[in-house]
This record gives C-alpha cells, structure tokens and sequence, in this order.
C-alpha cells in the first residue's frame, strides 16, 4: 500500500513539472526540480516492491497493458514534443479577405529598426465602437508586437479618465495616441477604418524620429498636382511609407536635401530660367528625378534630359499594331516590348511622345529603354483627333520608339564579371506621357506596378512593393424588395413547408 501511494505521489509529481515547464518557462528549475522527485519516487517504489512490478510486467496482462501504455506515452510525447516546438515557433495564418491582421515587409522592416520605448494608448469606449475600430486597432497591434519589444500597449476609456482624454487632446472615441520622448502622434478613428497599418507605421516612423523618405512634385507650371489628378498616386506612395510634398521653386528656390525622388509630371507652361537650373543643378548633384512630358508640351524636360543623352520629339505616336481600342493614340505595350522585368501584361498611354537616345551618352552614364512601340509606329507631328491618322513615308518613319528611358551611371566590371568602378551621376526616368499615371488611368492595366517600379528604382532604400489597403469593410447584402420579401418568407415558411411536404409523402408511402 506504500509503494502504491509512493508511486501516485512520484506520478503527480512528475506530471505537475512537465505542466510547469510548459505553461510558466519562467520557473523551470522548480519544474524539473518536480519532474526529477517524480521520477526518484517511481523509480524507488519500483525498487521497494520489485517482485510484484516484474510480476505484474511479465504477465499476459502485463505485456498488454505496457504495450498500450508505451503506445499512448509515445503519442502524449509527440504531442508534448510539437506544442514545445510551437511555443518558440508560431505561425499564424490569415484568412481575411483584405489580409487584414497580416503585416507588410515595410511595416516589419520599420519596427525591426525601433530602438526607442513608444507607449501606444488607445482611448476606447467598447460601447461607442460601432464600426470595431478599437477592437481592429488592438487586434493590428498585437502583430506589431510579435516584431518589436518596445511597444507598450495602455487601455483608456476617456469616459472614466477625461482629464487623460484633454491631456492628448482627444475628440473622438476609438483614438489611438502614439507616444515618445520626442512627441505624440495621434491616430483617429477614420484612419484606422480606411488605413490601419499605414496610419500607425507613419505615425510610429514620426515619433521615433525614423526618417521617412520624401517624394517632392514640382508645382506653378501647370504639372499635375498629387492633391487632385495624382492623388491616386499620392495615396501609393503614402501606403509605401513614402512622404508626398508638393514644391514651387519660384518661392523655394532650392530642392531640399531630405529629397528621396523629383517628379515633374507634365508641365503644361515653361519654366523659368531659375527652375529648369535648379532642376538641373539637383540632377549633376547626383540627384533622382521622374519627368514625364507629353506630345506637343512645353520643352522644359526636353532640355533638362538633353545634357543626359535624350532627345524627346514634339509629335504623337501611332502605333496601328498596339493600341488601346479606339483609340489609335494610345499606344499599349506588352511585356515583351518592356526592360528590366517591369511589366507582367500591358501598360497603355493615352496620348505619348518618343525618346530619342543621341548617338552618344555622357561619360559614364547609360541609356536602358524601358517600354517601347512595335516596329509599325510612326510619329505623327499633326495630329488631329478628329482625322484618322495615315502614314506617309515621304515624312514619317515607322521604327520601335522608345516612350520610357532609364538613365543611370554605368557600373564597370572586369572579365570575370567584378564591379571595378562606379561611376557618379544622377537617376533618371523619363517618360513621353503624363497621363498613364492620372487618377482615370492609374489603375488599369500595369499602370501603376510601372510607377511604382520606377519609384523604385529611382528612391533610395528597398523594398517599396505595394502595401495594399486594408480598409476594414462593412459588408451588406443588397437585396431588391422582391428578393428581400422572398428571403423573409423563406426564412419562415421554407423549411417547416418542406418538412410538412417530406411528413406527406412517408405518409402517402406508407398507406
């Protein structure tokens, strides 16, 4: 009777430290201390009643019952041994139709480089929380904590606690307030509706002080502006981390030196002397820049990418083998008659000019076309909308004309392949149309992966793929009011109408 109760005490025991070491890793030493007085106190019953252990081992029944003992042990061990394994090693898996509790590689990357304790506080009323924002703010949050240690996470409610609430200057419930020794960004309700991820990873980028890379788009000469007909563009290159700022260098002067990218999108009036040379000045300041023109603009960006190796032509392309129907002035372009990879199927520009390479390149830079025509294209410098356009040979000539250039410093290498040398000079893009990437073209086709692949290219830093949106969606049926009137009725008289019909037929059957 002693061996039995010393063998139940050894068995708790032991079971009580393996339960230990798994659920509070903190106190291991106690728990194997358990795990070991387990065992000592199995192993000496075994001893102090040996003869009637071998007995009972050794017995028909004792074979059966360690053969099922040793299967079940064998089965709770491996059990034991992948939910060990899971505890340092997770992964979760996102079902949600816009991956909303799924971080981005950007998001990952910024929190991987966070040195500085951010307290996150989030001011929630769960009775006020009509649309979840609060509850889809801590659920994101969760994620951003299984990539850094330092955030800290508080619960408000700005009900019971106003005097917190006027201390961050909170005017809607579901706020959250992102918060640092160098200052407070505040995150509101709407933005955690319609841009989550991208809402708190600026707002983290802002106070810690990580420098965000900056896209400037030069404004007062008619380009199109990232607050109106680019604003789908705008919104890209914020949802990629990248801060939108529109510049006048007639009032700036200068380009500022935080400048990650320059953009000219399609001046419609010339530029002043002093804008083309600070311009100029950026890009021999080994400066990055995207210009797109159009057909018959002014030569403003013919000028400045002249001392680069291009010339950009005045006229419209014609492309009668690759266009987008019916319009035979806007050339498409497939992903065979694209450089770099940059294309997957077609990109399409409603309306474009030709980039001509001169026969010879500025030391040390090269030319890389990057989308271009098929070999039937002309370039018609009359065109006129409202005539169809025919080739005459006496004036045009059909060839492949380049509409997007990329010009970089050329890196040299040896024999074997080694980089030798590379040389200084600025990154530039430059495309013959503006309107590919206007809010009414931005997302058809491969428009904006084209951009966006520029950007790129053009931005210093890695990694800038599209973060997709994930705005948290309220989804509703709509239903017309015959559809709504069916679905009521069916809800109530459909399945007790099919019992009744199924109870008369088994009745018909059985008379």
């Amino acid at each position: 009777m002693q061996t039995i109760v010393l063998a139940m005490v050894g068995l708790f025991s032991l079971i009580v430290g393996l339960i230990l070491s798994l659920v509070l890793p903190e106190i291991k030493a106690v728990a194997y201390g358990l795990v070991g007085l387990g065992v000592v106190l199995i192993a000496s019953a075994a001893i102090i009643d040996f003869r009637r252990v071998k007995g009972a081992v050794t017995s028909r029944r004792g074979k059966f019952g360690a053969s099922t003992t040793i299967m079940v042990s064998v089965f709770a061990g491996i059990i034991i041994f992948v939910n060990a394994i899971s505890v340092g090693v997770n992964h979760q898996f996102d079902f949600t139709a816009l991956a909303q509790f799924s971080l981005t590689s950007q998001t990952k990357s910024v929190l991987a480089k966070i040195k500085t304790p951010i307290n996150v506080l989030f001011f929630v009323t769960p009775a006020d929380d009509q649309y979840h924002s609060g509850a889809y703010g801590e659920a994101m949050i969760l994620q951003y904590m299984n990539y850094t240690n330092e955030l800290k996470v508080q619960v408000i409610d700005p009900d019971q606690h106003p005097e917190e609430a006027r201390k961050y200057n909170i005017t809607e419930y579901q706020s959250v307030v992102f918060e640092t020794s160098l200052g407070t960004s505040l995150v509101t309700p709407e933005e955690i509706v319609a841009q989550a991820e991208h809402a708190f990873t600026n707002a983290i980028l802002e106070v810690t002080g990580i420098e965000q890379r900056k896209v400037y788009f030069v404004t007062g000469n008619g380009e199109a502006d990232p607050n109106n007909t680019l604003s789908k563009v705008a919104d890209a290159l914020q949802t990629n981390l990248l801060k939108v700022i529109t510049i006048d260098l007639q009032a700036a002067k200068t380009i500022p030196d935080d400048c990650s990218l320059l953009v000219v999108a399609g001046p419609t009036k010339p530029m002043s002397d002093m804008e083309r040379q600070i311009i100029a000045d950026y890009l021999s300041n080994n400066g990055a820049a995207l210009f797109l023109t159009d057909p018959n603009a002014p030569d403003d960006v013919a000028q400045l990418l002249k001392p680069w190796g291009v010339d950009v032509q005045t006229g419209t392309i014609i492309d009668p083998s690759s266009y987008a129907a019916p319009n035979i002035d806007n050339p498409t372009v497939t992903r065979n008659r694209s450089g770099l990879n940059i294309i997957t199927s077609t990109v399409y520009f409603p309306g474009a000019t030709a980039l001509i390479p001169q026969a010879a390149m500025p030391t040390g830079m090269e030319l890389r076309p990057l989308v271009w025509t098929t070999t039937d294209a002309w370039i018609d410098n009359n065109y006129d909308l409202s005539v169809t356009p025919k080739f005459d040979p006496s004036v045009d000539k059909k060839a492949a004309y380049a509409i997007g250039v990329l010009i970089n410093p050329k890196v040299e290498t040896d024999s074997q392949g080694n980089v030798t040398n590379v040389n200084s000079g600025p990154y530039i893009v430059a495309f013959g149309d503006s309107d590919f990437i206007s809010n009414s073209h931005f997302d058809d086709g491969n428009n904006s992966d084209l951009f966006l692949s520029m950007v790129k290219i053009l931005s210093s830093g890695s990694d800038i793929m599209p973060i997709d949106r994930k705005v948290l969606t309220t989804r509703r049926l709509i239903l017309s009011p015959e559809a709504a009137s069916f679905l009521n009725i069916s809800s109530i008289a459909l399945l007790p109408a099919i019992v009744l019909i199924i109870g008369c037929l088994m009745w018909w059957r059985r008379r």
